[in-house]
């Protein structure tokens, strides 16, 4: 064991002195190994704040919400041109369902707008999400307050001219004002502010932040309904029902309830949101084989620029190792040495580029509403994939300089 250590401070001294004596050479060389596992770690890294954010987004959600409209989240076998031609969901068809419907445990009715602006006295507020439900939206979305409240099935159902926003419209339009009371302009009306949401940052589904919610019952008064908009069914089901009976029985009544034939196709979709996060889990499995494709190249490059720097090493070393032989070192200490030496010059690439991500996602933490993160994994991940190229880039040229013949290798030297 004692010779083992011995072996590894003398490959760590050989490695440090090609560093110092050939610092162009072997920062060429070790270049391929940093860029590779800087572009896998950080690429890695990406996926996994972004996975967390998403994670931490869809925690308050159950996976079993089904949005039912016309349309689907993901990808399908009907054509786009057929899809378009599909009528929207109705607000009739939301309470039939909701009076029908014994396993559905919530319902809500929501209608998907364009942006608006909303005044306060001289402010105003631009690109404001405008979200009209019913009075349950709340427990299927789990909002959090920093003031106020939601607005009840009272206001919902009578179309009241309420709202309820976001921190950053608060903060905009009232400063340190309290906002609960005030009223803002929005669609040429008054609104009387009820609730302030807390604040969220922005997210894959919309900011929070600038989004105002209103009774969806307003805007089906005062704008109607009509095909440029985007009405959706968000049905949060009972816990521990079976999905695929509830999906069924869900299915026949809107069936029955728009009078359709037995061998007409469904002119709706089902999205249940476990199959949305399954999409966002096969994104992000595409994006994490994406890296390592990319990073593979240079890895590959690297490993074939740290093969010829030991190379090099052997030959320079030629005399030195004919004497160790001459001496008694057996062959596996030589392998050992050389191959030792090739795995401390990879891990010394690798754990630069791995300072490098660190420093990158300390960087852009700071600049972007956004926390990116280096796991520990990654890191160990990292290292082990250094170690790895060491291995393989080093061992051909460990076992050349193990079989070197002493005398042969000492006369070369004279």
């Amino acid at each position: 064991m004692l010779l083992y250590l011995r072996l590894v401070k003398e490959s760590f001294a050989f490695a440090v002195n090609a560093l110092r004596n050939n610092k162009l050479r072997t920062f060429l060389s070790l270049l391929g190994v940093t860029i590779g596992i800087f572009s896998i770690i950080a690429v890695l890294a990406a996926v996994d704040s972004l996975d967390l954010k998403i994670k931490k987004e869809l925690s308050s959600l159950d996976k079993n919400t089904i949005y039912l409209f016309n349309d689907t989240f993901g990808p399908s076998e009907i054509p786009a041109w057929k899809r378009e031609q599909f009528p929207n969901v109705t607000y009739a068809e939301f309470e039939y369902l909701r009076d029908n419907l014994p396993d559905s445990e919530e319902m809500s009715y929501q209608i998907f707008l364009k942006w608006e602006n909303m005044k306060y006295e001289s402010k105003t507020m631009t690109n404001v999400n405008i979200v009209p439900v019913t009075h349950t939206f709340i427990n299927i979305q789990g909002y959090e307050f920093t003031e106020g409240r939601f607005f009840n099935e009272s206001e919902s159902n009578s179309g009241a001219a309420v709202v309820v926003i976001g921190a950053e419209l608060a903060e905009g339009l009232f400063g340190e004002l309290d906002p609960i009371g005030k009223q803002v302009r929005l669609y040429g009306q008054r609104f009387t502010v009820v609730g302030v949401l807390k604040k969220k940052g922005d997210g894959m589904f919309g900011n929070d932040d600038t989004s105002a919610i209103i009774p969806v019952n307003f805007i089906r008064r005062a704008i109607g309904e009509n095909k440029s908009q985007t009405p959706i069914i968000v049905i949060k089901p009972k816990k521990g029902i079976d999905m695929q009976a509830f999906k069924a029985d869900l299915s026949q009544k809107l069936r029955n309830y728009r009078g359709m034939k037995v061998a007409e196709a469904d002119n709706f979709f089902i999205n249940v949101f476990s199959g949305f996060t399954d999409l966002i889990d096969g994104i992000i499995h595409t994006m994490n084989i994406g890296g390592w494709i990319i990073a593979g190249f240079s890895l590959l490059v690297g490993g074939f620029g740290v093969a010829n720097i030991m190379f090099v090493s052997v030959k320079e070393r030629t005399n030195l190792i004919g004497i160790q032989k001459s001496l008694g070192a057996k062959n596996r200490m030589i392998l050992f040495q050389f191959l030792f030496e090739a795995i401390i010059l990879c891990l010394f690439g690798g754990l630069v580029g791995i300072l490098f991500v660190w420093l990158l996602t300390l960087l852009l933490t700071s600049m972007l509403d956004f926390e990116f993160i280096l796991s520990f994994s990654n890191i160990v991940l990292g290292s082990v994939l250094a170690i790895a190229i060491g291995i393989v880039s080093g061992i051909l040229p460990a076992i050349t300089a193990s079989k070197l013949d002493p005398v042969e290798a000492i006369r070369s030297g004279l």
